[in-house]
C-alpha cells in the first residue's frame, strides 16, 4: 500500500481545504463570509459547497447553499453539502475486512470522486488527510457490507468507518464532516498515537455523529 497527502488530489501536507481552515489556523477576527456572493455567514452552522473543478469546499449562504441544491445550477460546477446523517447498525465490517484495507488509524472515509468516476479513500493524520492508494477493488468489497455506499452521494458525501477495540461503526455523513475531523486532528494531535486531547475530542466527534444519524427511510433503501 502507498499513501499520499490529499484533498482530493493534488494538495499539500500545508493545505487545509477551503472554509474549513478555522479548524487548523488560529482564530480570527475577520468575518466569515460566502464564498460566491459576498454576504457575512456565522461561524459555526453555515453550509458549504463543493467545487467539482478546483476539488475544493466554499463557504455558503443560506440563498446560495439552497440555490446550488439544484442538480445542473452553475453547469454543476458546485454542489450544496447535505445535511443527512446515516447509520447502519447492520453493516457486515469486521476486522477481517478492516485488516484489507490497510489503514494505519483507527478511523478512514471514502467518497465518489465524479470526475474520476472512483472511490477515494481518505485518513486523518498529523499531516492532514492522507489518501490510500490500495487497490480500489479492494475498497469496493469492503464497502460492500454496508448498504450506504449505495446510498452514497459523489463528492458531497463521505462513508466514514471507525474502529474501537473489536467494535466497528459506519456512518454516511457530509464530505464537510470528514475534513472537519482532519481539521480537529490536525489541530490536536500530539506525539505517536495522538495523545489524550485528541482521543477525547475524536469521541466526542463520534458521540455527535452517532446522536444525529438515523436509519434510511424506506425511500432512500437501496
Amino acid at each position: 500500500m502507498s499513501t499520499r497527502q490529499a484533498w482530493p488530489p493534488p494538495a499539500t501536507p500545508a493545505a487545509a481545504p477551503a472554509g474549513l481552515r478555522r479548524f487548523t489556523a488560529r482564530p480570527s477576527e475577520q468575518q466569515e463570509r460566502c464564498e460566491l456572493c459576498g454576504v457575512p455567514v456565522a461561524e459555526a452552522g453555515h453550509r458549504h459547497l463543493v467545487d467539482t473543478e478546483k476539488r475544493s469546499l466554499a463557504c455558503a449562504c443560506t440563498a446560495c447553499a439552497l440555490l446550488f441544491e439544484q442538480r445542473g445550477a452553475a453547469g454543476g460546477r458546485f454542489r450544496t453539502v447535505p445535511t443527512r446523517y446515516l447509520s447502519d447498525p447492520d453493516h457486515a465490517l469486521d476486522e477481517t475486512a478492516w485488516n484489507l484495507l490497510q489503514i494505519p488509524v483507527s478511523v478512514t472515509f471514502f467518497f465518489r470522486n465524479a470526475a474520476l468516476d472512483r472511490l477515494v479513500a481518505l485518513y486523518p493524520s498529523p499531516a492532514g488527510a492522507t489518501e490510500s492508494e490500495l487497490d480500489p477493488s479492494t475498497w469496493q468489497s469492503v464497502l460492500g457490507g454496508t448498504r450506504l455506499a449505495e446510498l452514497l452521494e459523489p463528492d458531497v458525501e463521505a462513508l466514514l468507518l471507525r474502529r474501537s477495540g473489536d467494535r466497528y461503526e459506519c456512518f454516511l455523513v457530509p464530505i464537510d464532516v470528514c475534513y472537519e475531523l482532519v481539521g480537529r486532528m490536525r489541530l490536536r494531535w500530539q506525539g505517536f498515537d495522538g495523545g489524550a486531547e485528541a482521543r477525547a475530542d475524536l469521541e466526542a466527534f463520534f458521540a455527535h455523529v452517532s446522536s444525529r444519524a438515523g436509519q434510511p427511510r424506506a425511500e432512500e433503501r437501496p
